[in-house]
């Protein structure tokens, strides 16, 4: 294999180990980014009260928003010394495993204390959540292999029944 063809390959192993496109990565990883932005703020404003629920409930909401970024973008807490490895450990879960650990994190503060607020801070992070349960879905298949399983498929019922067409009854 010649030096030119090397970064190909292990981007193309990065991709095809969970099944998703550079782009759509890139969309989940935004998609965390602002849910965890969303999560901060709104956690913030919940605290901004004297209800123990919705305090309980916003500093979740916080601690969500650290977990989102140190998942999704370690490079913006270069401050904590465990970053890196738990961004490590993040990116060899598979999608439906992050899919159930988002949508899990974003809908406990809700269960705590169900508000406009916690409704939609955490709807964006829950939105990451299943994206990365669609990953895990798997790619579409073609239309090519469709139309010819579609093909198939009358051929394999009259094998069954033991009529063809040339046969009339």
């Amino acid at each position: 294999m010649s030096s030119a063809e090397q970064p190909s390959a292990v981007n193309k192993a990065n991709t095809d180990d969970d099944g998703m496109s550079w782009w759509y990565r890139w969309l989940c990883k935004i998609a965390g980014v602002i849910g965890g932005i969303s999560c901060a703020v709104a956690g913030v404003w919940n605290c901004v009260t004297v209800n123990p629920l919705n305090i309980a409930a916003g500093v979740w909401m916080v601690l969500n928003a650290c977990v989102l970024f140190l998942c999704e973008v370690p490079f913006c807490c270069q401050f904590i010394e465990f970053a890196n490895a738990v961004a490590a450990r993040a990116d060899r879960l598979k999608p439906w495993q992050k899919a159930f650990f988002y949508c899990g994190m974003a809908l406990f503060p809700v269960f705590l204390s169900l508000s406009i607020t916690t409704l939609f801070g955490n709807a964006i992070a829950f939105a990451t959540g299943v994206l990365y349960g669609l990953a895990s879905l798997g790619k579409k298949g073609d239309a090519v292999s469709y139309a010819r399983l579609q093909h198939q498929k009358p051929g394999d019922e009259e094998k069954l029944t033991g009529t063809t067409d040339g046969e009339a009854q």
